[in-house]
């Protein structure tokens, strides 16, 4: 299965979770404003928006605050979660270091991601991502990437400034099927 079709797959499946579940625990005022920011925005992609809208996605409770521009002001990273087994499916970063006084806009955007994580340590934001083969399970990714993120001030925005692509150590590899017992005679 392609990226993209899993990709697809879990969205649909979140979709169908939403209308079949029974209504989802209240979003907090957090969780709501960065909903609307979204929403709104114009890079936001159309999978994202539908996966909100619909109610099968969520911007997790989880939002960090912490200066990742160097301005001495919180900036956001926010996830969305899918609602179902795909996680994760994006990232952002919000902040008002556009300029001085600045409006509160996405300064980063990912937004096809799966199974991801966040993590920001002495203010840099840095994520990991599943990436799968053909025929892995949803478990077990053949590769995990890793994204580090770095402050532009020229274009006042976040960019990947290192990525790196590893296997998963082997804890969190598909377990091997057992040996077939030996045969006495």
């Amino acid at each position: 299965m392609t990226r993209g079709r899993l990709i697809h797959a879990a969205l649909l499946a979140a979709v169908l979770a939403a209308l079949s579940a029974p209504a989802a625990s209240a979003k907090d005022a957090t969780q709501q404003f960065f909903e609307q920011r979204l929403l709104a925005d114009k890079q936001t992609s159309k999978a994202i928006k539908e996966l909100l809208q619909s109610g099968g996605g969520f911007v997790d409770k989880g939002v960090v605050f912490r200066d990742v521009t160097g301005d001495k002001r919180d900036d956001a990273v926010v996830r969305v979660h899918s609602g179902g087994a795909a996680g994760v499916v994006a990232v952002y970063v919000f902040s008002t270091a556009n300029k001085k006084n600045g409006k509160l806009r996405a300064i980063f955007r990912s937004q096809s991601l799966m199974r991801a994580s966040t993590r920001v340590l002495k203010g840099v934001v840095s994520y990991r991502t599943s990436r799968y083969n053909p025929g892995d399970e949803l478990c077990c990714p053949a590769r995990l990437t890793q994204s580090t993120l770095g402050w532009n001030a020229d274009e006042r925005r976040m960019r990947v400034v290192e990525r790196v692509t590893f296997a998963p150590p082997p804890e969190a590899q598909a377990p091997a099927a057992p040996d077939a017992p030996a045969e006495s005679g």
